[in-house]
């Protein structure tokens, strides 16, 4: 049987691959461990270090494996595969069960040298973050917590609209993928309704008049129950996909979705090739268009109607104006100078 795999890779991501290869049928263990070039036996006890890990295995008597069930956490060697599988470009990964943020984990391994660029995900933070250090509840509840670290050499005056398109295009990713209508709230706000579902936090080295370190983070509730969020801290309601679906999400499956996404996003933006895409999407999944909103800029207060944004990623805002008063100009606001809120009473989230 001609190999069909790198030599470096791990006996587990070949089991994994020969086997959902073969999905729905079964694979002999003979035909395992001639792809190997191991024993029966040696490919058992990889197997059983994949049950460990989440994977469940059906076998039948002359006929072999199969794949029963796979994990419900992050699992790298079936990201791995998943990204293989789907001919993707590769970004270098790893997966941690718990770290302190994976912003602040992409920055240490920046500090050490780590080659650009490359992904942090993590099944757990223990002081994740959003603008504003305010604090994104990330437990181990099923969520996806990661980071993606690039080295764009672009000036900063391109760097406005970067979350913005980072944004929609994840909304299009979960509307295409699961068939859910996820929107954003500008300027790095992924919702469903008033729901938080997932935050973007985008932070940068600047030498110059360069960029040189670029780090997006992204939040996103994945399998998370109803009723596990500590009301206390959220300041508006938290949501999941798995609540807006109904369903289980195999987040594996999400994440090297989002893997794939992200890096082809990437590769739009350096090349200026994303504008009229922006625009579109935009439009699409714009949570705020048309709606009364606050934005609170220093000691102002300006309430209007937001109004989608301009080419430079700003808000739009139609000032309110009383009866008989001519239509006000549009505002513009940058989301490093601002925050809003809705025209409505708040309820609230990270």
């Amino acid at each position: 049987m001609p190999r069909r795999h790198h030599d470096s890779d791990s006996p587990e991501l070949v089991i994994l691959h020969e086997l959902l290869t073969a999905s729905p049928d079964y694979l002999s263990g003979q035909s395992l461990a001639r792809t190997l070039g191991m024993s029966r036996v040696a490919v058992w006890q990889h197997m059983e270090k994949l049950r460990a890990q989440g994977f469940e295995f059906e076998a039948k008597h002359a006929r072999g494996y199969r794949i029963a069930a796979t994990p419900l956490e992050l699992h790298p060697t079936y990201i791995e595969h998943l990204l293989r599988s789907h001919g993707r470009d590769a970004l270098p990964f790893s997966v941690h069960d718990s770290v302190d943020s994976t912003n602040d984990e992409a920055t240490r391994q920046l500090a050490r040298g780590a080659p650009v660029p490359f992904v942090i995900l993590a099944r757990e933070q223990t002081q994740g973050r959003g603008r504003f250090k305010r604090r994104w509840q990330s437990g181990k509840h099923g969520n996806l917590y990661s980071s993606f670290v690039f080295r764009p050499e672009l000036p900063p005056q391109r760097m406005p609209t970067f979350t913005l398109w980072l944004g929609v295009s994840i909304c299009e990713l979960i509307h295409t993928l699961l068939g859910l209508p996820a929107r954003i709230k500008w300027p790095n706000d992924l919702v469903f309704g008033n729901r938080k579902c997932g935050g973007i936090l985008t932070e940068a080295r600047i030498d110059a008049d360069q960029m040189r370190d670029l780090v997006f983070g992204l939040g996103l509730n994945v399998n998370q129950a109803a009723g596990t969020w500590a009301d206390s801290d959220l300041r508006r309601p938290a949501t999941s996909l798995r609540i807006e679906a109904g369903r289980t999400i195999d987040i594996n499956h999400l994440t090297a979705a989002l893997i794939g996404r992200i890096h082809l996003a990437y590769t739009q933006f350096i090349a200026d090739d994303y504008r009229p895409q922006l625009t579109e999407l935009w439009a699409k999944h714009d949570a705020l268009h048309g709606q009364k909103v606050v934005v609170l800029n220093g000691t102002q207060r300006i309430e209007g109607t937001a109004s989608g944004i301009d080419e430079s990623g700003n808000l739009l805002l139609r000032p309110s104006t009383q009866v008989g008063e001519a239509e006000a100009p549009l505002l513009r606001f940058a989301a490093g100078e601002v925050t809003l809120e809705t025209a409505e009473p708040r309820t609230a989230n990270t």
